[in-house]
């Protein structure tokens, strides 16, 4: 794991959320913070808070109508903590996006350095390439697909 970071590991340890209801990002960060297994020492107002504070900045939507919230500096204590919450929206969200298409999945990265954040976030722009891997998140996929369809593209 030293060069290469499993996404599908990431996805397993912080889980899928399905059919999430909320009017704006930080209503989704707000409930998803609460559902979230942090480790100890780690709040679920300090994931929110970090969360809202990075999409204060700037929109968190990458396009494809998908999202990759996360905070401006690592939040997660150890590797071991990381995770990536797949959050499958109930109705899609506007987040003024590049291509302008409304956010029907976000990708929340809680991760612990920086190196490791942007691994993660190139990893998942390539699976983002594949037109299969975008079906599946329109098709609210579940892990075990994501998985697959992760192994398969890797």
């Amino acid at each position: 794991m030293e060069n290469d970071v499993d996404i599908a590991q990431l996805i397993h340890q912080g889980g899928i959320i399905t059919d999430m209801e909320g009017d704006n990002p930080k209503e989704i960060y707000e409930k998803v913070s609460k559902m979230i297994k942090l480790p100890d020492g780690i709040t679920s107002e300090q994931v929110y808070n970090a969360l809202c504070a990075r999409e204060d900045v700037l929109s968190t939507a990458v396009g494809n109508g998908i999202a990759l919230p996360h905070a401006r500096a690592p939040i997660m204590k150890s590797e071991k903590d990381q995770k990536i919450v797949v959050v499958y929206l109930k109705k899609p969200m506007e987040m003024q996006a590049p291509d302008e298409r409304p956010v029907t999945t976000m990708f929340i990265l809680l991760t612990y350095n920086s190196q490791v954040h942007l691994k993660i976030l190139s990893t998942l722009a390539g699976l983002f390439r594949s037109l299969r891997f975008r079906k599946a998140l329109e098709d609210k996929a579940s892990e075990q697909v994501l998985s697959a369809l992760i192994k398969e593209l890797d």
